[in-house]
């Protein structure tokens, strides 16, 4: 497989739908660790803009909490005890004592596990929905909507990373 000057894997220009849509998710994980690279834990701490906290840290954080619902708890139908602390649901927070190999450690195994919890199931095989989610989506999603629902909260918060990484650095690009 072709790679970016970066190193990102580069999606298959042709593949079966599986494997477009998980090169893809790839893509946009291995975007978000690119985001990261090279900068400090106090820079990785860094607010993007007023009012937001967001940073690049908080979006890793976000992420693992993304991870474990989505393919963890929806999809394989696993409890999964909370990433976060009490009254952070989003993960967006800042520990004083966790750092950004702590933090990319975590959402690597969460990845790792979204991996396992899927490997064996069909793009139709379906997760059950609770709470909010169920209220406006149904009680069912297939792991074809989920894949595709990581892409674009992948991409979306990759957004985010750019313009993070760009204040705080000057570094731009994909």
């Amino acid at each position: 497989m072709e790679t970016t000057p970066d190193g990102r894997r580069i999606p298959p220009p042709q593949a079966d739908e599986r494997a477009m849509l998980e090169a893809w998710l790839d893509f946009h994980r291995d975007t978000l660790a690119l985001k990261c690279a090279g900068l400090d834990d106090r820079r990785l701490r860094l607010a993007s803009v007023a009012p937001s906290s967001m940073s690049l840290l908080g979006l890793v954080q976000h992420m693992a909490i993304v991870e474990r619902n989505w393919f963890q708890r929806v999809f394989a139908g696993q409890d999964m005890p909370p990433l976060s602390e009490a009254g952070d649901k989003d993960g967006f927070t800042l520990a004083p004592d966790r750092g950004i190999d702590e933090a990319l450690a975590l959402w690597r195994a969460e990845i790792d596990r979204s991996r396992e919890a899927t490997a064996a199931a069909s793009l139709d095989d379906t997760g059950k929905l609770s709470g909010r989610e169920a209220e406006y989506l149904g009680g069912q999603v297939s792991l074809r909507w989920i894949l595709v629902h990581m892409i674009e909260e992948y991409a979306r918060h990759n957004g985010h990373a750019d313009l993070i990484r760009e204040s705080i650095d000057g570094t731009t690009g994909p």
